[in-house]
């Protein structure tokens, strides 16, 4: 991929340059499902492959897990200087104001534009690319961008079906100004959206989430599998040349799909679902950060993102992982 030139300069493009993560220290296993839900844990896993999720008490808020979260990226990529804040939450603490602001006074980044976006569990790639149309248009040189949900109190906590899918945590990266040939550079983000599939996922309220889950899980696999699709595409790849498929977790039968239909074998295929769960728009920069931390994901490897969420939305980019060290 190389960077397009207009009027004989180089147009500038987002490179990963930090990562980081938070999940709350409250752990539930599928035991303590068991013991008030009518379900059992070769049920849980079988379905969704889980077997614990991280969930965040009345202490601590969407946005508590979003400054942690932003600082370990703001450290993993110092001395960089953040000069705008993109939230990706379903769950912000308040309809109004919005996450990011406060966010960014708390990382003593006051002053420095920061909003919210919302497109479910897709959000993490809708801020990817709203980051990088800052960072193309001049409008910022770095942007920190973070996914955080609190999806642990959006199902009935009677639902034996939906309450062991969710958890609560919160990812992040920083994104620079650069070319397309450094490591770390995003390829275009490939983004969708149906409206008319909106009550498939819907939540008015916590306590009141409706799933469909065999629709969700149809339209979910094809989804993501075409995006993927073009976004390899976009940058002259094939299935066989990706190092390392982070999809959104969403459950381990869903991503697992979405692998085999790529033709991605299992040692290429990242996830953490067994023990985070699904959590929304953290769960792409949650389990990068892990799989960089614990080495299954290492400079130069070629990574292909995609996710599928509430709306519907759906998403999918690539990028060479950059040494973080």
């Amino acid at each position: 991929m190389t960077a397009h030139t207009v009027a004989g300069s180089q147009v500038r493009v987002a490179v990963v340059c930090g990562v980081g993560a938070a999940l709350p220290p409250a752990l539930v296993s599928n035991a303590d499902l068991t013991a008030r839900l009518d379900t059992t844990d070769e049920w849980i896993r079988s379905r969704t492959g889980i077997a614990q999720r991280h969930t965040a008490g009345a202490d601590l808020s969407t946005e508590d897990l979003a400054v942690q979260a932003a600082a370990q990226a703001l450290a993993s990529s110092a001395p960089v200087r953040v000069e705008a804040l993109v939230v990706a939450t379903t769950t912000p603490d308040r309809c109004c104001p919005a996450t990011g602001p406060a966010v960014a006074s708390r990382l003593g980044l006051a002053g420095i534009p920061a909003y919210d976006l919302a497109a479910g569990c897709t959000g993490f790639l809708y801020a990817l690319a709203t980051a990088s149309g800052l960072i193309t248009a001049g409008t910022a040189q770095t942007v920190l961008v973070i996914g955080a949900d609190r999806l642990a109190c959006l199902p009935d906590p009677e639902d034996r079906t939906t309450v062991p899918l969710f958890g609560d945590g919160a990812g992040a990266v920083v994104l620079r100004g650069g070319s397309a040939g450094d490591e770390g550079a995003l390829g275009p983000v490939v983004l969708g959206s149906d409206g008319t599939l909106a009550d498939l996922i819907r939540a008015s309220h916590p306590g009141a989430l409706h799933l469909e889950g065999a629709e969700v899980f149809r339209h979910a696999v094809a989804r993501m599998s075409a995006a993927s699709l073009k976004a390899a595409r976009a940058v002259g790849w094939n299935m066989e040349d990706v190092d390392r498929l982070v999809p959104h977790q969403a459950n381990a039968r869903i991503t697992g799909f979405v692998a085999r239909r790529l033709g991605v074998p299992d040692d290429r295929h990242l996830s953490n679902v067994e023990r985070v769960g699904n959590t929304g728009a953290a769960s792409i920069p949650l389990l990068l950060a892990q799989a960089a931390a614990d080495g299954r994901l290492k400079p130069q490897h070629r990574v292909l993102l995609t996710a599928f969420g509430a709306g519907l939305t759906w998403g999918a980019t690539t990028l060479i992982w950059p040494n973080l060290s």
